[in-house]
């Protein structure tokens, strides 16, 4: 089957998404390195300072199920530039604070950014790429935002052990600017626009959802599960997901159509996409403070170490998307699975003692099976779906994306925080015993996730 050939400015759209969706990733990961760092410097807690990732991905979380009536409402190039400049001031903020709570709020208004311009790329993929390479295309946009991780730590070594952490920020504003212009000239109006009722009702019980449940599993570390602020949240959060349902189901433009769930196989898919992210944001948080507090190695050292795995996820990415355009997604899907459970099993049965040359080593074989079948396990959720169907489902992966990783970092840094209170001490061997609780946690997840790919990837097949 001949290729066919993607348009310059379609081209240019993607990457101006994408370098925008690439610098949300790479400052989240280089604040990760930076957090003992922010420690010591602010006073802070490990289930504190873990707050710098959560209320960011949170914001994000409450802000992307509005994009499928953004995008419907509004025409895509004024949503794309109102996103850059969100996030353009939430580093001027950032770089400038002058105490934590500042440094919160510079988090806050980049995730306002973040949040409206994460789905326009993967909507521009699905709308405006020719169906013979939307799995490459997909694969790309995943390599884009992959190679994010990969620099991440180190850059974030890098500038905190020669600049400081301020100039995370400053250093990322030219990266904005180029995706401004990028955007600006390639951004093109693909999709009719139609007036959209935006459900105030919905929108804020979405909010208290996703803070109840970020609140809740953050605390969980304090051991007092039967109060307001843990199991309390949780149980607030879960009624306000039963008032959505609700409430979704009753009125004609619903911010989330949650009834995308009754397709069994969106629903599998986008399961196992939301565990996917809660383990890699918890690799994210926790083998960089491991060799920190464990080995006791820099935050530099911390960032080289987990650099060639972050290369080896963002270029198998491409790589994955073309085993998708040619087999279908069980492939890639199962191969990368198997990747993860590799690491996770080693990380879990050696927590008490990686050297960093085991954790360079291994990781490596995570994110190249993490890179492999992330774009494969969009491409294939939304490829069950009508066309009509696709940014709705769109803003439910994405929303879910953002969710996941905001609790896979609560939730890992729980059980962190836990052991170390626990312990009275936040040293190598109460951080090590939190880790090695935490990987057992993580693994559990990634033997559900094989399971429901096992059985939700054998129909669909681009062959057949």
């Amino acid at each position: 089957m001949t290729k066919e050939k993607i348009p310059k400015h379609v081209l240019a759209a993607i990457f101006a998404t994408g370098i925008l969706s690439f610098s949300g990733v790479i400052i989240e990961t280089s604040m990760n390195i930076a957090f003992p760092t922010l420690m010591k410097e602010f006073n802070l807690a490990t289930n504190t300072v873990q707050w710098l990732t959560s209320i960011y991905l949170l914001t994000i979380s409450i802000i992307v199920p509005l994009s499928a009536n953004l995008k419907a409402h509004f025409k895509t190039k004024k949503l794309f530039i109102t996103a850059n400049l969100l996030y353009l001031s939430g580093l001027i903020i950032g770089a400038c604070a002058p105490n934590f709570e500042f440094l919160l709020l510079g988090r806050i208004v980049e995730g306002l950014g973040t949040g409206i311009a994460l789905p326009l790329m993967f909507n521009i993929i699905m709308e405006q790429v020719p169906k013979s390479r939307v799995g490459v295309m997909m694969g790309i946009g995943n390599m884009i935002t992959g190679i994010a991780p990969a620099l991440g730590p180190t850059f974030g070594g890098l500038v905190v052990t020669h600049l400081g952490w301020r100039w995370i920020f400053y250093i990322m504003i030219p990266f904005i600017l180029i995706s401004l212009v990028l955007g600006i000239g390639g951004i093109r109006q693909k999709s009719q626009l139609r007036e959209v009722k935006f459900d105030l009702l919905s929108m804020l019980l979405i909010a208290i959802f996703f803070i109840g449940m970020i609140l809740g599993f953050s605390n969980l570390s304090t051991g007092n599960y039967f109060a307001f602020n843990c199991l309390g949240a949780i149980l607030i959060a879960l009624v306000s997901l039963g008032l959505l349902v609700y409430r979704s189901n009753r009125i004609n433009d619903p911010v989330l159509d949650l009834n995308l769930f009754k397709n069994k196989f969106f629903a599998a898919h986008a399961i196992g996409f939301f565990l996917i992210q809660i383990i890699s944001l918890g690799n994210a948080f926790l083998l960089p403070n491991y060799i920190q507090l464990v080995n006791g190695d820099s935050a530099l050292i911390a960032g080289l170490v987990v650099l060639p795995a972050g290369f080896a996820g963002a270029f198998l990415a491409p790589f994955g998307g073309s085993l998708l355009d040619r087999y279908g997604a069980r492939k890639p899907i199962l191969i990368g699975s198997s990747f993860m459970l590799l690491e996770l099993l080693i990380f879990t049965i050696f927590t008490s003692n990686l050297s960093n040359l085991l954790i360079l080593f291994i990781y490596i074989f995570y994110m190249g099976g993490m890179g492999m079948m992330m774009g494969c396990v969009m491409t294939d959720a939304l490829d069950h779906l009508e066309k009509s169907e696709v940014t709705q489902g769109n803003a439910i992966l994405n929303t879910l994306q953002e969710f996941a990783g905001a609790v896979g970092t609560s939730t890992t840094a729980a059980f962190v925080a836990f052991a170390q209170r626990k312990a009275g001490s936040k040293g190598a061997i109460p951080t090590a015993h939190g880790t090695h609780l935490a990987y057992i946690f993580l693994l559990v997840f990634v033997l559900i996730i094989i399971a429901i790919f096992m059985k939700y990837t054998q129909v669909r097949n681009k062959n057949d």
